[in-house]
């Protein structure tokens, strides 16, 4: 192994260390935690009987997940909570949600 390497090696080491540091989440749950909110969004997004769920935010934090943002129904506002609870690795949702109110 040349010294470039083994230098390498200490960066790689270094930075997957300070992400466990930093968010408290091993660099595979911080994948496995961005796989699962990417395939919620696209869930939400794909849906047919609710086009004004692509508005809500979503995060994951060790496979729970948080909805947050504004839904134009109380039927909306669970669509998206069922959604969410269909992709694989969630383990929770957290419906955050706000129903609009009619104008």
């Amino acid at each position: 192994m040349t010294s470039l390497e083994r230098w390498g090696l200490v960066l790689l080491v270094t930075l997957l260390t300070s992400c466990v540091a930093l968010t408290g989440k091993t660099v595979g749950r911080n994948i496995d935690d961005a796989v699962i909110t990417a395939e919620v969004k696209t869930k939400l997004a794909t849906d047919q009987a609710a086009s004004t769920l692509t508005k809500i935010a979503v995060d994951t934090t060790r496979g729970t997940v948080a909805l947050n943002g504004n839904v134009e129904s109380a039927a909306a506002k669970q669509q998206a909570a069922e959604l969410a609870g269909q992709v694989s690795g969630v383990t929770d949702v957290i419906n955050n949600l706000q129903v609009q109110a009619e104008r």
